[in-house]
This record gives C-alpha cells, sequence and structure tokens, in this order.
C-alpha cells in the first residue's frame, strides 16, 4: 500500500512521544522543526528521509527499528 511506512512511522512516532509526555510543539523544537510539520509527519502526510527518521528516534531515545515497525509486532 502507497505511504504505508510513511503512516506507521507517523503512527509511532506520536505513540512515543506521548508516552514521553511531549508536546508537539516540544519535539519540535527539539529537532528544529516547525509543529505543523511535526503534525503532518505524525499523520503520515511527510515523506522522510532516512536521516530525518534516525534523528526522531534519537530524540525520542528509542531504536530506529522502534519506529518502522507496526505497533503490535
Amino acid at each position: 500500500m502507497e505511504g504505508e511506512l510513511q503512516r506507521v512511522v507517523g503512527e509511532q512516532v506520536r505513540r512515543v512521544r506521548a508516552e514521553r509526555g511531549l508536546s508537539q510543539e516540544a519535539l519540535a523544537d527539539a529537532l528544529g522543526v516547525h509543529r505543523t510539520y511535526l503534525g503532518a509527519v505524525e499523520r503520515g502526510e511527510r515523506n522522510l528521509t532516512l536521516r530525518t527518521v534516525e534523528r526522531l528516534a534519537d530524540r525520542l531515545a528509542v531504536d530506529v527499528r522502534d519506529l518502522l515497525e507496526p505497533a503490535g509486532r
């Protein structure tokens, strides 16, 4: 399905961010991006580079693979 990985990454970013008690704004600030960009990432609307996925994993303190696998696996 087209865009499936984008959706998975977005869902995982949202889940981990919420578990950490971070707002979209706080995580966006830590990444140096605008809150609306992070919102689009979480909705699966952005085609991320691998480097961006690495940065997200680093800021969220998770293994990058945790962002690439659907919840429940």
